[in-house]
């Protein structure tokens, strides 16, 4: 089933798009969910009438090659201009401070031509790190800090790990060894640091899709049986073959992971596709987690209902919202 047809496009009264006359005083969209929501199609279907260029807020969307099995779907945008995605090689060390300072400059570039950002994404940190303002320090990989705490265990790291950052909220960054690694490297960093220039000032006005869990769950078996006929494990063949490992492989998760697994004769093809399923519904489940997560934080989100209209119920808070 594509994408499209998960999300159908709605039609929009006229009125809806006169925003002319009435200057919104939020200048940063937010369209978030979990995976195989419909973020997408409903950014791109707000982007015409808010003359709004998207900015990807995924963190594995980043990677060039890695298409179908991060779910671009990049036929969708048609002639909407989205920003971070395909802008690094796979194997290179993309992490949330870069994506915080790229958005930054896409957010200050977008608005120089006067149009409306749209972020629109599923990764928690990333977007936080956005909303919240985090304060974040530039920690290129240190060799010499590797090899130290490679020589520590699962438990001394983690402990390492909370010693630095108390308010640990990235539970994966507890149970992956090499993410482990690399917030410390990170925490590290931030501790030397003290200040950074200030971002720029956002009037931000956050959305969000939520399906009934069991629907949602059946979406993502639809996408995923979709994506593999698209040829997602020749995908994953082709970026090894092009020179990413496995190891690099598996370290992106998910599609990467179990593919690369049944690639490598670890799993058979059903085996695969049905852990890969379970895998995606789980994570999603995370991904909801974090989100309420994020409310209880503070962060105001409006949720729409994806059977009932959700373009045209967005337009409507957008001009309806107060200033914030």
């Amino acid at each position: 089933m594509p994408e499209s047809s998960l999300l159908q496009t709605q039609k929009v009264p006229c009125s809806i798009y006169s925003f002319e006359t009435e200057p919104s005083p939020y200048n940063l969209i937010v369209i978030l969910g979990p995976t195989a929501s419909g973020k997408t199609r409903l950014a791109v279907d707000c982007a015409t009438p808010l003359g709004g260029e998207i900015v990807s807020a995924d963190s594995r969307q980043v990677y060039r090659g890695m298409d179908i099995g991060t779910g671009k779907d990049l036929e969708e945008y048609a002639d909407i201009p989205y920003h971070l995605i395909n802008v690094v090689a796979p194997g290179y060390e993309f992490n949330v401070y870069e994506f915080q300072q790229r958005f930054y400059a896409a957010f200050e570039d977008i608005h120089a031509r006067g149009r409306l950002p749209i972020m629109c994404g599923g990764t928690g940190l990333y977007l936080e790190a956005v909303l919240n303002g985090y304060h974040m320090v530039e920690a290129p990989p240190d060799p010499e800090l590797r090899a130290r705490l490679e020589r520590l265990t699962q438990e001394e790291l983690q402990g390492e790990l909370l010693r630095l950052k108390p308010q640990q909220h990235n539970s994966t960054d507890l149970d992956e060894r090499e993410r482990l690694i690399r917030a410390i490297e990170i925490a590290i960093a931030q501790e030397r640091v003290p200040s950074s220039p200030a971002p720029p000032r956002l009037r931000p006005l956050v959305f969000g899709i939520q399906w009934p869990r069991p629907l949602l769950r059946q979406r993502i078996r639809e996408r995923l049986n979709q994506r593999l006929q698209q040829g997602m494990v020749e995908e994953v063949e082709g970026l090894h073959q092009g020179g990413t490992s496995w190891e690099t492989l598996e370290f992106y998760g998910l599609e990467y992971r179990f593919i690369a697994q049944y690639l490598q004769g670890k799993l058979t093809y059903d085996d695969m596709v049905e852990k890969l399923g379970n895998a995606i519904c789980k994570f999603a489940k995370r991904q909801e987690t974090w989100f309420r997560r994020m409310e209880k934080r503070g962060t105001t989100i409006h949720w729409l209902n994806p059977e009932d209209a959700p373009l045209i119920h967005l337009l409507q808070i957008y001009k309806a919202a107060p200033t914030p």
